[in-house]
Order: structure tokens, then C-alpha cells, then sequence
């Protein structure tokens, strides 16, 4: 089968082409990596091709020698990806002690993976572990309401957690762990891999303070689902403050109520 008419570069593409869609990708801004599983890539093991240069990631990921991942391009804009894939995204290959990769597939016109490839491959290990393997996607993006929040929420996981919580029924439901926030680091280092993979041992979705969102996901679908979700629970924050602020909320005692109904481990912690 040829690479581009595999199922998972089908789900990749539609998810850059509806997050562009959705206003998330200014220019060349957020990126996604897949975890492609063996199967997959002994489906499309014929558009790829050997490795002819290995470059660091950036950071050791031991748990992910020898995996494939598909990721997009460094300074390459997310609504090109669905026009013309190969010169846009690339699969890639991480070496057998998790310190390296190659490219096997796409970058036709040059260039490199994602600026954010040791903390996406950060964070995939850990999931990895995580989950027993079932976390796939990691994914970024920069929604505009949640980064205007960053300006004036107080930049900690409880508070920021409970105020989009309180913005629709369903959001703890969805995301019934909360989330974490880092605060303003420059991105594509060491450091803010470091300080994203610490939150994302507890939480599925972190902040990115005047930056963006992080998220992670066993397929695209829980990945785009949860930029989506918090993304439209910061607008329903910007918009009820633009009103003049809350004159009612949901309850500590109502989000108890909503835990037992849904079976649902919400994280106590952070309503108090």
C-alpha cells in the first residue's frame, strides 16, 4: 500500500486540516506526532526508505528505540499538509538506543521535524508507559481563547482547572483529571519538554502559558477532541467575563453529583 492511502495518514491529514480550519495554526504554528504501531508500518514498509542521516532528538527516549513516528515539519504550515503531504510531514525513525532519529518518508523538499520533537518523543514515552501502549498522539496547537486566558487566570492547575470546569457540564467529564499549566518557557528545549512531561504523568492536557495547549491521545480523534473541548470552554470563559463575570456556577457539590452519575474519577483536589 502506498503511504498516502494508509488509514492513519488519513486521520493525520484530517485532523491538521480541521484544526487549521479552526483557527489554531497561524503560519507555521503547532505540530503532531503519531506513534505509528508495527502493523501499520508493515502496510506501507514500501513507500519508505532507509535512513541516510541521523540527527540527535534532543533528549534520550530509550522506551522508543527502534519505533516510527509521523510528525510534521519544522516551519512547515499545517494547511499545506492536506495539499501536498510528502513536502509538509515526514516519518521518521528512532534509533536503537532512543537518542537518534532518521527520516524514512516525506520532507521531499528538505528540511526537519518539528522544532518540538524531544518533547512530543518526552511525552510519548511516557504515555507509552503509561498507558501500556495505547496512547498514540501528541499534539499542539495555539487556540486563541485559551491563550488569552493565560493573561489573566492565575497560572496554576487548580484554579485554571476549576474555572473551565465551570464553563460547560460536560468539560470535567471529559477531562475529569484537570489540567496542568506550565508557565512561560521558551518552547522546543530540554526545559519545557522536562517541565511538560512532570504534568503530563497526571494530566492529559497541559497549558502552555501566552503559548498554546499540549495535549495527548490514543487516537486523533481523543486528541483533537480535547483541544476542542477546553478550547471552546475558554471562549465560554472570555465571553461570560466580557459580560460582566459569573452571577451563578456550577458547585463543588453539583461537579460530586456529576462524578457519580457519569462514574467518573473527577480529581477532587482540585475543587477545593
Amino acid at each position: 500500500m502506498d503511504i498516502k492511502d494508509a488509514k492513519f495518514m488519513e486521520g493525520f491529514i484530517r485532523l491538521t486540516a480541521d484544526a487549521f480550519r479552526k483557527g489554531w495554526h497561524e503560519r507555521n504554528g503547532g505540530n503532531l506526532t503519531y506513534r505509528i504501531p508495527a502493523e501499520e508500518i508493515a502496510e506501507v514498509k514500501n513507500s519508505l526508505h532507509q535512513v541516510e542521516e541521523w540527527l540527535p532528538i534532543g533528549n534520550t527516549v530509550p522506551e522508543l528505540a527502534g519505533e516510527y513516528f509521523l510528525v510534521t515539519g519544522s516551519g512547515k504550515y499545517m494547511r499545506n499538509v492536506e495539499l501536498c503531504p510528502e513536502k509538509n510531514i515526514a516519518v521518521i525513525l528512532v534509533d536503537d538506543k532512543g537518542e537518534s532519529y532518521g527520516i524514512v518518508w516525506g520532507l521531499t523538499d528538505g528540511g526537519r521535524p518539528t522544532s518540538e520533537l524531544p518533547t512530543h518523543l518526552a511525552n510519548h514515552e511516557l504515555k507509552k508507559r503509561l498507558t501500556a501502549g495505547r496512547n498514540r498522539v501528541i499534539y499542539h496547537a495555539h487556540p486563541t481563547n485559551l491563550i488569552a486566558l493565560t493573561f489573566v487566570l492565575p497560572l496554576n492547575d487548580k484554579e485554571f482547572t476549576r474555572e473551565l470546569w465551570e464553563m460547560a457540564t460536560e468539560d470535567p467529564v471529559i477531562f475529569p483529571e484537570g489540567l496542568g499549566v506550565v508557565p512561560w518557557m521558551v518552547p522546543g528545549g530540554k526545559a519545557i519538554a522536562d517541565a511538560s512531561t512532570k504534568l503530563m504523568e497526571k494530566y492529559r492536557v497541559v497549558v502552555w502559558a501566552h503559548h498554546g495547549l499540549f495535549v495527548c491521545g490514543d487516537d486523533f480523534d481523543e486528541a483533537f477532541g480535547l483541544m476542542d473541548t477546553v478550547e471552546k470552554a475558554a471562549e465560554i470563559c472570555v465571553k461570560v467575563r466580557s459580560m460582566g463575570g459569573k452571577k451563578q456556577t456550577i458547585t463543588r457539590e453539583n461537579f460530586l453529583d456529576l462524578a457519580k452519575e457519569f462514574h467518573i474519577d473527577l480529581n477532587e483536589a482540585l475543587l477545593d
